[in-house]
């Protein structure tokens, strides 16, 4: 019973002088209602460039040609074209002529 006693003692020691607990540490001259920093950025990827090889023959950039319209699709447009502006027949026959051509 007094070995019991001693260490209830003990205990209650070490509660009322370790003070009071803090859960997070703020520094001086901060609030606690601060919001708290965001985590770095994650750090930059870095890849190693390909190495050219001697004997490898040179790689060329793929193309996409353009769709390229007939001439009769081009003189309708550039029909529609003159209309819309208002030209008249000789107009619309010379702009498309012009247009088709180009």
């Amino acid at each position: 019973m007094k070995h019991a006693s001693i260490i209830l003692g003990a205990l209650m020691f070490a509660l009322l002088a370790s003070g009071p607990a803090s859960a997070q540490f703020i520094p001086p001259g901060s609030s606690q209602f601060n919001p708290p920093l965001p985590p770095p950025p994650p750090p930059p990827k870095i890849e190693v460039p390909a190495i050219p090889q001697m004997d490898a023959p040179p790689s060329q950039p793929y193309v996409n040609p353009a769709p390229s319209t007939s001439f009769g699709d081009r003189i309708s447009t550039c029909l529609d074209d003159a209309a819309a502006a208002g030209l008249d027949q000789a107009g619309r026959a010379a702009y498309s002529r012009s247009c088709a051509n180009r």
